[in-house]
């Protein structure tokens, strides 16, 4: 029987791989012109567990767009990449967490 919370954890962790390669490939674009910011709508994508993947990409509103139409800011990206990196450590490091569990409760039913 698979863990509900393994299910998510994964999930979560896929779509903060999949906006990590879209913010990097915005700010590859920062200076293509007409190029438009994608991300993801990540509270829909995370609570639609049995969604596809790849997940829906979009494309965020209000962000001003220069002469050329690009509407990449590198300060939105940059922002972007350092809190996905925080949230991926933090699933990686829950991840490990619940494998030590699993693997200890099956040590211990051997013993038992």
């Amino acid at each position: 029987m698979v863990d509900p919370v393994c299910i998510k954890l994964e999930r979560y962790m896929d779509l903060l791989s999949a906006r990590q390669k879209l913010v990097a490939s915005n700010i590859a674009n920062a200076d293509t012109p007409g190029y438009k910011t994608q991300d993801i709508d990540f509270q829909t994508e995370f609570q639609n567990a049995t969604g596809t993947f790849p997940p829906r990409v979009v494309v965020p509103e209000g962000l001003p767009s220069r002469n050329d139409g690009n509407n990449v800011n590198l300060d939105r990206e940059a922002r972007l990449l350092a809190e996905n990196a925080l949230r991926f450590n933090v699933a990686a490091n829950l991840s490990r967490t619940t494998l030590r569990m699993l693997r200890s409760a099956i040590e211990e039913g051997r013993s038992a």
